[in-house]
């Protein structure tokens, strides 16, 4: 009879196991599917450390306030990321530019390069929405090597620099970004930030 029943009992474990495998790989292609599709709705903003020690580090969160509160100006009243982009491309000269004076006025002399590319990002939640891995397009500031730490945030829909407080995701930001996604993705990104949690439990098959 034990052994009847341990049999019963590895059965189930092992068939727990396939179902827990096919549901982190369905939801692992749906975070896939839902990077690509809010890819060509938002851009991205991405700063890199010349290194991480802490003077670099601080300097990298100056010109990152610097770019940020120039560019709030540029995109403000702007709808769409295709005319988003544009004005990036555009901006992209004074940016390095600005971006410098900053570098200059805390007397260091790295050079600061400002481009809008793909780049692959992590999963980053900011307030009650969370964007799932993959590559998006983003400004990319780099501040001489571009060695150490970097910082990210969503730039348009502006959610990073909403009332000059960075990663504080307020009703008007949360609102901008409802505009420009579809129902179903606003849901989905809302819910990807409970994701660890429902699923811990699932941890020791990563």
């Amino acid at each position: 009879m034990k052994i009847r029943w341990k049999r019963i009992l590895k059965n189930a474990a092992v068939g727990l196991a396939f179902a827990a495998i096919a549901l982190v790989g369905l939801r692992r292609y749906s975070q896939e599917r839902l990077a690509q599709d809010l890819a060509d709705k938002i851009i991205r903003f991405h700063v890199l450390a010349n290194s991480d020690s802490k003077e670099d580090q601080e300097l990298k969160r100056r010109v990152r306030d610097c770019v940020g509160a120039y560019m709030q100006t540029e995109l403000a009243g702007i709808s769409g990321a295709a005319k988003s982009r544009e004005i990036i491309r555009r901006d992209l000269w004074s940016i390095e530019r600005e971006a410098e004076a900053v570098v200059r006025d805390a007397g260091y002399s790295y050079e600061v390069a400002a481009s809008l590319a793909w780049t692959e990002f992590p999963v980053k939640t900011y307030g009650a929405y969370t964007f799932p891995a993959g590559e998006y397009e983003a400004l990319r500031v780099v501040i001489g090597e571009g060695a150490g730490e970097n910082w990210w945030c969503v730039m348009y829909p502006n959610m990073c620099f909403q009332n000059s407080v960075y990663e504080t995701v307020d009703e008007e930001a949360g609102e901008s970004l409802r505009q420009v996604l579809t129902p179903e993705e606003y849901e989905a990104v809302m819910e990807e930030g409970d994701y660890e949690i429902k699923f811990k439990w699932l941890s020791f098959l990563e």
